[in-house]
């Protein structure tokens, strides 16, 4: 291994320059001793691996792919690195495009397969060369903000966050590479960062998030010295952009884990710069039930295989905070629907300030709360009216959840599913039947008429 290559994985590893720091070394596993074999891989995925090594270019299939499949598991994406250019890989394939500022990647797309081809990279240690040091750029606060650094394989694999994502799969004679004892984490079913973790994770705080993921996900343990920081680090997220939180939130709880992901980021202090006013809510006595059962029925679609909206995972989220603010509205004289009202500007307003929350899920989780006034208000025409509603379904969904969380007394959401699948007749039926049993209203007395005197 080049004398250089040494230094900068040694200036990259925990305690450098006072402790001896771990040596990682290639390692190739042949076929016979892993099972990852090519009819795991996708025909997209191996089109592109061939098309690269046949044109003369190194290519492997690399990260979350192979870390997958070695756990007996089915990855959902396929992810390349090569020594091809950006501009050398969407040569070669008419399917693809450039993407990415920070560092370029190419896209080849597949109708709805997209495989993620990047260049080998640079590792995260310092660098002598003048040009790589102007392409790398931190912060204040040690935050990577520019990382354009092109690099060897073992450079690309030590520059990765966790040594599980470390590990490269070659079509050509079917072997793992393990640049970081990724196979043996694999195995102790556990997540260690690469690296000194106070550094990487300063460099890319989100690497907090992609830890508690992994680890919600595989029902891995974070090695000790991976999570020692991370409390303390936790506020870091604050510097990065309320977009970028945004995706990671659903990557979080999208995963199918989500229960176990929100108890992750409480107890690693994680949860508040993500829902800075959930936090505050459920520290002041708001309970989290609504929360938990709505992760543990978005866990439950996730693994039937059906999708999970965005605003539906944001509403319960945000409903402890709003709950406190609707409340401290009406307690100070508002009454009930402008408190409602003022209550959802003010928590969603905060909250974009966090992870920012694009108008296409904003507006529908707006409904979803609003509408939960609604509901039970059925008489007459109401009941048609909200069932015809854009977001009724969303709604009434969320109002299950509220029953099944203990927040209200049961019987509304059997009433409306019984609705829905009635027909004309039944639900005129059931209408009646509630007006029936609805108070009765007081008629009011009509002044008697004064007649003239004749």
């Amino acid at each position: 291994m080049p004398k250089r290559l040494v230094d900068r994985i040694r200036s990259i590893m925990p305690g450098s320059g006072k402790k001896k720091s771990p040596v990682y070394q290639r390692r190739e596993i042949p076929r016979d001793q892993h099972n990852v074999s090519r009819s795991m891989i996708s025909e997209a995925a191996k089109k592109v691996l061939h098309r690269l090594n046949k044109s003369g270019y190194e290519a492997y299939l690399v990260g979350g792919g192979v870390r997958d499949v070695l756990l007996g598991g089915k990855p959902k994406d396929f992810d390349i690195a090569t020594n091809a250019t950006p501009e050398e890989v969407h040569d070669l394939f008419r399917n693809s495009r450039l993407i990415g500022r920070r560092f370029r990647i190419v896209h080849v797309v597949f109708g709805r397969e997209i495989i993620e081809v990047t260049t080998f990279r640079g590792n995260a240690g310092q660098t002598d060369d003048a040009a790589d040091a102007d392409d790398r750029k931190t912060s204040e606060h040690g935050l990577l903000l520019r990382d354009n650094v092109y690099g060897s394989m073992e450079e690309d694999a030590l520059r990765r966050d966790f040594t599980v994502n470390a590990l490269y799969y070659c079509i050509r004679d079917f072997t793992v590479i393990d640049f970081a004892n990724g196979v043996d984490d694999l195995n102790n079913r556990q997540l260690r960062l690469i690296g000194d973790p106070e550094t990487r994770y300063r460099e890319d705080p989100v690497r907090m998030l992609r830890a508690i993921r992994f680890a919600g996900k595989l029902g891995f343990d974070i090695e000790p010295a991976t999570e020692a920081p991370i409390k303390e680090l936790a506020p870091l997220l604050t510097h990065i952009p309320a977009a970028r939180l945004f995706d990671e939130v659903l990557k979080l709880f999208s995963a199918g884990h989500g229960e176990a992901t929100y108890d992750l980021l409480t107890q690693y202090n994680l949860l508040a710069p993500l829902f800075p006013e959930t936090v505050k809510a459920l520290e002041a006595g708001e309970p989290d039930d609504l929360i938990r059962k709505a992760l543990r029925n978005t866990d439950a679609r996730i693994a039937q295989g059906k999708s999970v909206t965005p605003y539906f995972l944001f509403a319960a989220m945000l409903w402890p905070a709003l709950q406190a603010e609707w409340r401290r509205r009406q307690d100070n004289g508002d009454p009930v629907q402008p408190a409602l009202h003022g209550a959802i500007g003010k928590v969603i307003g905060r909250q974009v300030q966090a992870t920012s929350i694009p108008k296409r899920f904003s507006g529908p989780m707006k409904e979803i709360w609003e509408l939960q006034m609604r509901l039970p208000r059925r008489q007459g025409k109401r009941a048609f009216t909200t069932m015809s509603h854009p977001r009724f379904r969303a709604a009434y969904d969320f109002l299950l959840v509220r029953e099944d969380a203990g927040e209200i007394e049961p019987g509304l959401g059997k009433w409306w599913t019984e609705f829905q699948k009635g027909d004309e007749r039944h639900q005129e039926r059931m209408l009646s039947q509630l007006g029936s049993e609805g108070p009765k209203k007081r008629r009011r007395r009509r002044k008697p008429v004064k007649r003239p005197v004749q």
